[in-house]
């Protein structure tokens, strides 16, 4: 078994197998996908976030990616393309 870790990851999607739960997550810089795999089947990730992940490599016929912690990324704020608006007209009523 090897370690691994990754920053700046969003989740793509999750599925449930019966013994574990499976995330595909996106590296937001290098666009790289990981599946990795959750066999306590007790992580609830959010989309939208960014998320740093260590775990181990199991290589014994097939690589897995298995989770051990999941933590937000804080040095990688999500950037909103919201356009913001012009002094404080966001709750201004239209006459």
């Amino acid at each position: 078994m090897f370690n691994f870790s990754a920053n700046h990851l969003l989740l793509l999607s999750r599925t449930e197998c019966r013994s574990c739960a499976v995330f595909l997550m996106q590296d937001h810089s290098t666009r790289r996908v990981y599946r990795l795999y959750d066999f306590t089947q007790s992580l609830a990730l959010e989309a939208n976030v960014f998320y740093c992940v260590a775990g181990k490599v199991n290589s014994a016929d097939k690589l897995y990616l298995v989770i051990e912690s999941v933590k937000r990324d804080t040095k990688h704020a999500w950037s909103s393309t919201a356009p913001a608006p012009v002094d404080g007209a966001e709750d201004s009523p239209m006459f």
